[in-house]
């Protein structure tokens, strides 16, 4: 069925690209909190206590939001631009980040692996078959798109 490298290779690919994306959103966070600073209306907002406030708390218990936001849909987004506008320490981040990306790679590999097993029966042929397939609808619907 499977060897032990694909499921490697696809863990470490996945974990790759949710670092890479924990890591970009979190950075965009905190260009716009730079970007925010500059802005006199901004500024004032951001010297709020109620800010200061949460700032505080996001050093102090952002890390393990970060990293079980990977447990969610939808939130992951969220929980790295946070983390970067209210200017999470990276030291903290970075590992929440790791761990919670190889926590999502675990998740997708594991469940992935299965339903793809359930999918295709073993028989990696209709894997190919299937892509075909996407890749023929992609094709056609890019032809009438442009007939349109």
């Amino acid at each position: 069925m499977f060897s032990d490298q694909p499921v490697a290779i696809a863990f470490a690919l996945l974990w790759l690209i949710a670092t890479l994306r924990g890591g970009a959103t979190y950075g965009l966070g905190r260009a716009l909190r730079g970007a925010s600073g500059r802005s006199d209306r901004a500024a004032r907002l951001l010297a709020r206590p109620e800010v200061a406030r949460a700032e505080g708390t996001v050093r102090r218990f952002g890390a393990p939001a970060v990293t079980l936001c990977f447990l969610t849909v939808g939130v992951q987004t969220a929980v790295n631009a946070a983390a970067g506008l209210l200017r999470m320490p990276l030291r903290r981040y970075v590992p929440a980040l790791l761990l919670g990306a190889a926590v999502w790679a675990t998740i997708y590999v594991t469940v992935g692996v299965a339903v793809l097993t359930a999918v295709w029966g073993g028989h990696p042929e209709l894997l190919l078959v299937a892509l075909v397939v996407v890749v023929l609808a992609v094709v056609v619907a890019r032809a009438v798109r442009r007939r349109l």
